[in-house]
């Protein structure tokens, strides 16, 4: 067996990032709520992509890439943060984003300019099956020129990519431990491409075996959703050649919560954000932790998660897409 730091990453992240109790929305819902801050994951503007983009950076620079092509929806963090770290090494960011050409640059979309992103959007409607063939004509034409292009998928959702949230459970456990507080009952993530999901199970599996990992979606149904995390989950246990055997139906996807579609604000998603805000003073986002705090809250309420349990929410960054949505946010 291989443990995370046997794999080659390069440092980008300011970790370990907080892992701050939510006391006031904790007595409210009758639960012992933790949130785990990696909106402080500091470079580019923070995110849960810097868990992942730590080795897949790493092996770019590895193979001497000096091109990253990558994609995501129009606010996309991803994105961004590709973009940032491109620019850490040296390296061109090309970014195919899915969406119209906006009339202002603003949130992620300002931040890619910032960094000097070349950007292409993509008609919504043939998106998904345009994207590959985008993303393989951009890294032909860098071929072409004499470049070292590489193509991270949406997401940077890739068994490696997941290995970043192995060390993100192991990180929790040594929080937990400092304080000799109980490892949770339950952990919350909002999903949109998989690969947090996937790390987080293979670790929790690993180290914390009764506890019970909840994907929020922001995207997708969840019968898309189990066999590609699954399958993810699978291939990132067997680079560490952990002893794990992984099916669709261990994967628990919640995919009531998505609203009118991704990167669409939904009238839960901003209750929950107004309500972080006003009882913690923590700010959630309009596209990801919005709608999976919303999840989260409705799940208690449910009661398909228990009072008095112990509950950790990953906060996966995602505040600069807060202000493109600014009037949707204020007419709520």
């Amino acid at each position: 067996m291989k443990t995370v730091d046997e794999f080659t990453r390069v440092p980008l992240g300011f970790f370990p990032t907080p892992l701050e109790p939510l006391p006031r929305l904790g007595e409210v819902l009758g639960i012992n709520l933790t949130i785990k801050r990696d909106d402080y994951s500091g470079f580019g503007g923070g995110g849960n992509k810097v868990r992942k983009l730590e080795y897949l950076m790493a092996e770019a620079c590895q193979a001497g890439v000096n091109v990253v092509i990558t994609t995501g929806g129009h606010q996309s963090n991803h994105a961004r943060m590709v973009a940032a770290a491109a620019r850490k090494f040296g390296m061109r960011p090309v970014l195919v984003l899915r969406g119209n050409p906006p009339a202002s640059w603003q949130g992620n979309l300002l931040l890619d300019k910032l960094f000097g992103a070349e950007v292409q959007f993509l008609d919504p409607d043939g998106y998904f099956t345009q994207i590959e063939g985008a993303m393989q004509a951009h890294a032909d034409a860098a071929s072409a020129r004499g470049e070292k292009p590489m193509i991270i998928p949406l997401g940077g959702a890739t068994p490696l990519g997941a290995l970043g949230y192995v060390r993100a459970v192991e990180e929790i456990s040594a929080q937990l431990a400092e304080r000799a507080a109980p490892v949770p009952d339950f952990v919350v993530a909002p999903t949109g491409s998989g690969g947090t999901l996937a790390g987080l199970h293979v670790g929790t599996r690993r180290y914390w075996p009764e506890t019970k990992v909840i994907g929020i979606s922001v995207s997708a149904k969840a019968d898309w959703f189990q066999p590609r995390i699954s399958g993810m989950a699978q291939d990132c246990a067997d680079l560490l050649q952990w002893p794990q055997q992984w099916q669709p139906d261990d994967i628990w996807i919640e995919d009531g919560y998505v609203g009118e579609a991704y990167g669409i604000p939904s009238a839960g998603g901003i209750d929950a954000i107004y309500q972080l805000a006003q009882q913690e003073g923590v700010l959630l986002d309009p596209v990801y932790t919005g709608k999976a705090m919303h999840g989260l809250i409705s799940l208690v309420k449910q009661g398909r998660i228990p009072q008095g349990a112990n509950v950790t929410f990953v906060h996966c960054g995602g505040s600069p897409a807060l202000y493109p949505f600014a009037d949707r946010l204020l007419e709520q």
